[in-house]
């Protein structure tokens, strides 16, 4: 008999303490800023890109100029370094700094375009306007809502890169296969048992069933590390894993 279970299932132990890339990105170190900034980057690009074109209706290139311009900036300019913790979520700080980064642009009588000498960031902008042409009507749902909703997006499909590339280097890509083809590539109206998927694998029933329940552990895994590197204090990273996976206190 099929025992499914959540993707985000586990044991509910947080992972151990992981550097906060939010805390590095305040460095006055610039190489410990860098660091911090890119880990900010990857995760919060894709939902300040898809923000600008659906909160303030910037065209496909003044959004590209906008996202390169509010990051840069953060590069250049310590812009995440009043950030603090006991305030509030950083997502929440980051969308404040990116709506007042917004405003003190459109204040200038002419846009101040990227300089020669910023620095170019390497992003698949034209991946993310596809993603928005593909996407359901907002229904209802507010930019701040639907800036929430492209982070956990964006984090989950972090995590399902880094998962793959994980399994890739541990010669585990059969449990990678069978997760996708259950957890990610299966039509919404499919029913897809687990003898029906070890039947389509050639696998025992057994097989397939330790295969998804290791891919799931590691794929929840992941999404914890990464959420402890981009939340600045437990309280935030804690609050986070509540809401996406449902993990409960230790």
């Amino acid at each position: 008999m099929e025992s499914d279970t959540d993707i985000g299932e586990g044991s509910g132990k947080f992972p151990s303490t992981r550097p906060s890339a939010v805390l590095a990105a305040q460095s006055p170190h610039p190489v410990e800023r860098e660091r911090g900034l890119a880990v900010v980057l990857a995760a919060y690009w894709k939902p300040v890109y898809k923000y600008l074109r659906i909160r303030y209706r910037e065209s496909n290139e003044d959004a590209k100029d906008l996202t390169q311009g509010f990051f840069a900036r953060a590069l250049e300019k310590e812009f995440f370094a009043a950030y603090d913790p006991e305030k509030g979520s950083f997502r929440t700080y980051l969308r404040t700094c990116l709506d007042r980064y917004v405003a003190n642009e459109r204040k200038a009588a002419t846009r101040q375009k990227r300089s020669p000498d910023a620095p170019v960031l390497s992003l698949d902008f034209d991946g993310a306007e596809g993603e928005l042409a593909r996407a359901e009507p907002a229904g209802g749902r507010t930019p701040e809502q639907s800036f929430h909703d492209e982070f956990v997006r964006n984090l989950f499909g972090l995590a399902v890169d880094k998962l793959r590339e994980e399994c890739a280097l541990r010669g585990k890509d059969l449990p990678f296969l069978i997760f996708e083809r259950y957890e990610l590539d299966r039509d919404p109206d499919e029913t897809l048992t687990y003898e029906k998927l070890a039947e389509q694998m050639h696998l025992p029933v057994t097989q397939v069933t330790n295969f998804l329940a290791f891919a799931r552990r590691e794929f929840r895994r992941i999404v914890l590390e990464t959420l402890r590197e981009i939340t600045a204090s437990d309280h935030e990273f804690r609050e986070e894993a509540r809401s996406l996976l449902g993990v409960p206190s230790p």
